[in-house]
């Protein structure tokens, strides 16, 4: 084929012809040095080409190759068609019309837009086969890559940070407003996490699909929404196998992460301690050891964003031997810490001074609090996650005793089991303190939710403590059901952290809770 041109018209004719003889669409690649390099059976979007196989140019290039197919309709090219187009980042779509005598009829070009554009493409209206061999392809091009150029650069300060397309299946068990509140608070750990949330999709389905979570259709909406916003991740709402996120990154041609890896990678941020920093790495191998295989360049995650943070990173360009080995010596180091955390917990037990363990569920300002009564200088932001090693200060109550406040990392529902790891220092100071401090917040749509996750979560991994507790709804300058939090909950602590409202009703509460314990201590202490 000549280089400057999209079709000649001896090609295009015996394209219609053969398409008419066999009774189906055939579609030809071919590259700009007019080499045919892929033909199939089928519309483009049957015979796409995968991405693997597709040349790697970025966002300011085309792929390089164009598609010459047939149609009997006589139509535009359908959005399946152009969606095809947009995945593969081809240079043009040329579709041929096959008449009844099996010559050309209508012929219709189609190409990429910009991303700034309404649509991701542009149909040129009905030509003949004679105007299209005319006009010059190689012009079309460079001036379309030329704008792709401009694009990009007018964007490039946005790249800094992952554009993320979230995606969520609702199934039949799942309430409406249970749902959406998840999807939220799925883009609240997005934005945490460091990324910028472009777009939501959700589907009603009676089960997830188990190849792709979500239907054929809508897959293929959400791959076009991906190459129309710039997307270079996907976030799902539930735990993926590794067969579905290969799938997946397949079809859409971007990174695919869930819900329990966002998670890990803000646990990855936010670790500061060594302990901390070892109890993430191991959580973080221990969830990606099973899903190395068959990632293909989804493997080499070391250019940053979200899924790539952490001390576990690197290791995953070793095999699964050395990162087995790594998660075993990983295993022994945090057996050693909770060996140590034991006898400084011990120490703390023997010198008989009530612990009070601060529990709830993430960002309902536990951290806030503690600096409030402690003076403390606990980093604290309205951020999901931004406690994750546990901090122990002193707090003197007016009465002259002392009690020991510890902040804990917030928990948050359905804990995946791969984080459990990660939760491990705060479950164990909440095993051993003496009492629980609750903190709601109170602002919440759903703070009846959380408040059962809590004890959800407290239940299946602490057993039955039989603490005594103390419910303190916090944020009550933003909260909107006051009245129904205090006729529900009428023992429990209504304040404002941040603005120092209901502390004194606080202190005086955490007063006849401490003369509780330190009635009870004795006895402990002697056990």
């Amino acid at each position: 084929m000549p280089q400057d041109i999209f079709v000649t018209p001896e090609f295009a004719q015996r394209l219609t012809a053969i398409s008419g003889e066999m009774g189906a669409a055939i579609s030809v690649y071919i590259n700009r040095r007019g080499q045919v390099v892929r033909v199939g059976v089928g519309t483009p979007e049957v015979t796409r080409i995968p991405p693997q196989e597709l040349p790697r140019y970025g966002e300011t290039r085309l792929s390089g190759i164009r598609c010459v197919t047939t149609d009997w309709g006589g139509e535009p090219p359908g959005t399946a068609s152009l969606t095809a187009m947009v995945m593969q980042r081809l240079d043009a779509l040329v579709s041929c019309q096959v008449r009844p005598d099996g010559r050309v009829g209508k012929v219709y070009v189609a190409h990429l837009l910009p991303q700034a554009s309404e649509k991701p493409w542009y149909v040129f209206p009905a030509q003949s086969l004679d105007a299209v061999t005319k006009q010059d392809f190689l012009a079309l091009v460079s001036g379309l890559e030329e704008e792709f150029q401009r694009e990009f650069r007018a964007q490039a300060v946005d790249f800094a940070t992952d554009r993320v397309i979230i995606v969520g299946v609702q199934t039949a068990r799942q309430s409406d407003v249970l749902f959406q509140a998840n999807l939220a608070e799925l883009a609240q750990l997005v934005v945490s996490a460091g990324g910028q949330v472009l777009q939501t999709f959700w589907q009603r389905r009676e089960q997830p699909h188990p190849q792709t979570i979500v239907g054929e259709g809508k897959i293929r909406e959400i791959a076009l929404a991906c190459q129309t916003l710039g997307a270079n991740l996907l976030v799902f709402d539930r735990e993926l196998s590794p067969g579905q996120i290969r799938n997946l990154e397949a079809i859409t041609g971007v990174r695919v992460s869930d819900r329990t890896e966002v998670i890990l990678d803000i646990f990855a941020q936010r670790a500061r301690s060594a302990a901390g920093k070892l109890q993430v790495e191991l959580a973080q191998l221990a969830y990606r050891l099973p899903r190395l295989t068959g990632r293909g360049e989804a493997l080499s995650r070391l250019g940053g964003g979200i899924g790539t943070r952490g001390p576990g990173e690197t290791k995953l360009e070793t095999d699964r031997r050395v990162i087995q080995k790594r998660i075993t010596f990983l295993q022994q180091q945090v057996n050693q810490l909770r060996t140590q955390r034991a006898r400084m917990r011990q120490h703390r037990l023997d010198q008989a001074i009530p612990t009070i363990a601060i529990v709830g569920y993430t960002n309902a300002g536990k951290s806030t609090l503690l600096n409030a009564l402690t003076k403390a200088d606990v980093y604290s932001a309205d951020q999901l996650f931004a406690t994750l090693d546990p901090t122990t200060r002193k707090l003197f109550l007016p009465n002259g005793t002392t009690v020991l406040l510890t902040d804990t990392v917030g928990f948050i529902h359905e804990l995946p089991p791969s984080l459990q790891n990660a939760f491990r220092a705060t479950l164990e100071e909440v095993t051993t303190a003496h009492a629980l401090l609750h903190v709601v917040d109170s602002s919440h749509p759903h703070w009846q939710t959380q408040i059962k996750a809590v004890e959800k979560i407290l239940a299946q991994t602490c057993g039955d403590l039989q603490l005594p507790s103390l419910l303190v709804f916090n944020k009550i300058d933003r909260a909107n059901d006051l009245t129904l939090q205090r006729s529900l909950y009428p023992q429990g602590v209504f304040i404002s952290a941040t603005d120092r409202v209901g502390l004194e009703d606080l202190i005086r509460a955490l007063t006849l809770l401490s003369e509780r314990i330190s009635r009870e201590l004795p006895l402990s202490a002697s056990i």
